[in-house]
């Protein structure tokens, strides 16, 4: 088939608000990883590709368009090491609805096959409130114009003539009068000369919960159905509630802004981002593997039960929520999972060919975790820096006090478990315990830490073998 003969894109279907992501390359998307998260090429990569791929297959033609699907990711990697914030930061610079789910919580008992399809309503939950933050922001002016005028009311209430009550006249000297002292309420409002004041307003009160069917496979959905039916029976109860200006305000803004959105415009955009950005992170996905020594008793009987729960949903299904269905076929699924004792081969064989991109992450070394403790924006010793910085403590770090820091981690990722990076939040927790716990009463605020300090403070614990498996 000679693709340069396929018709253009049809204009009217792209998205109008696509001129980020389509000037958002693989390779820029990279640079932007780089800013948090140290190393992890290959893994970087993949998902940059996966991302540009979403932006490229909108650029499609119609009748081409719904046949490319999402190229779903398996990473494979020991803990700490960045298979979840690179999911996290991808999303977050896409600005695409992503939630995290572990694979092993559908192994626990009485569990297997309840709400598998509870990671896509929660989704949609999510995105939901994406959408109607991003939509508030648009008529936040006017909203909060239309609350002072609100709260106007409540500080001054309009003289009976400008009511329009039958046989009251307002002269227009009085109207005159009035709109001079509405005036110079507004005025003192926005000089913060009210602040102290208490006003009565309505609030709407929250419906308690009134059916709880938590157990069942499918019970969950029809929860929430119940639940929203009997809330169509049963309006909201308002009532009124003392609440000093500022805070009456807030709640004014909030009910203005919720008049202004278009509820139906809100729900059509947030199916339309679940179902074209969406990114789902299935964590622990070797735990779902049955082992692999003969013998079918036990909880492992399930695990494989789990994967042919989940793969309809990353195979792609319709999905029932309370907002509507959802189509999960373009989705993005990135799974991830340490396989220390399992191999992705040993996942059956329908839920691996949904999988097509592997990438396997690094084992951090002392070289990383220098990188990790000083490069990224998020670095831990920028963060430890600025936290003693607000009780006026000022740290620093010399360069050989960050190479023994990195040199004691991989240590004892050596000698014990290998948690990755986090085992440098154990290690700076704990020479640092006693500055954090006197930082407010000490009287030198100028406080260097040099390899020597860490040395000292770590020293027995990293020379007894079982103190350490405790501590670090």
């Amino acid at each position: 088939m000679n693709f340069t003969t396929l018709n253009p894109p049809d204009t009217a279907s792209q998205n109008p608000n696509d001129k980020f992501m389509a000037s958002l390359t693989p390779k820029q998307i990279v640079e932007e990883l780089d800013k948090f998260i140290v190393g992890q090429t290959n893994a970087k990569r993949a998902v940059a590709i996966a991302l540009r791929n979403r932006w490229r297959r909108q650029q499609l033609p119609d009748n081409l368009r719904d046949e490319v699907g999402p190229k779903n990711i398996l990473m494979i990697g020991p803990t700490g090491v960045g298979k979840t914030e690179i999911a996290r930061r991808l999303a977050k610079l896409a600005k695409s609805p992503f939630i995290k789910v572990e694979a092993s919580k559908y192994t626990e008992v009485g569990y297997v096959g309840r709400d598998v399809e509870s990671m896509i309503r929660d989704l949609v939950e999510l995105s939901k409130n994406m959408v109607k933050e991003e939509m508030e922001s648009t008529v936040r002016e006017q909203a909060r114009d239309q609350a002072i005028e609100k709260l106007l009311d409540l500080l001054l209430p309009p003289p009976p003539g400008m009511q329009g009550k039958p046989g009251m006249n307002l002269d227009s000297n009085g109207k005159l009068h009035y709109d001079q002292t509405r005036e110079k309420f507004s005025q003192m409002l926005k000089e913060g000369k009210l602040d102290d004041r208490e006003i009565e307003i309505q609030v709407r009160e929250k419906a308690p919960s009134i059916v709880d069917l938590s157990s069942g496979p499918g019970m969950e959905e029809m929860g929430n159905n119940i639940k929203d039916m009997l809330g169509s029976f049963m309006p909201q109860k308002s009532k009124n509630k003392k609440l000093k200006v500022p805070d009456a305000f807030k709640v004014l803004c909030q009910e203005e802004a919720e008049k202004l959105l278009d509820q139906d415009s809100i729900l059509e955009e947030t199916l339309k981002r679940v179902e074209q950005n969406g990114i789902i992170f299935i964590d622990e996905v070797d735990k779902i593997i049955g082992r692999q020594s003969g013998g079918t008793s036990g909880p492992d009987v399930s695990r494989e039960g789990v994967q042919r729960d989940l793969l309809p949903i990353v195979e792609g299904s319709s999905v029932n929520t309370k907002h509507g269905i959802v189509k999960t076929d373009h989705i993005l699924f990135i799974a991830a999972g340490a396989f220390h004792s399992a191999k992705p081969s040993d996942l059956i064989p329908e839920f691996q060919g949904r999988f097509p991109i592997r990438v396997e992450l690094d084992s951090l070394t002392k070289s990383d975790f220098v990188r990790i403790l000083t490069e990224p924006d998020n670095a831990l010793v920028k963060q430890y820096i600025a936290l003693l910085n607000t009780e006026q403590v000022n740290l620093t770090f010399l360069d050989e006090a960050i190479d023994q820091i990195a040199e004691m981690s991989a240590l004892v990722n050596q000698r014990m478990e290998n948690i990755g990076a986090r085992r440098l939040h154990t290690i700076m927790e704990k020479f640092l315990e006693d500055i954090s716990f006197d930082a407010s009463d000490l009287e030198e605020k100028n406080i260097t830490i040099d390899a020597n300090y860490i040395r000292d403070k770590l020293k027995d614990i990293i020379q007894d073998e079982d103190l350490s498996r405790y501590i670090l």
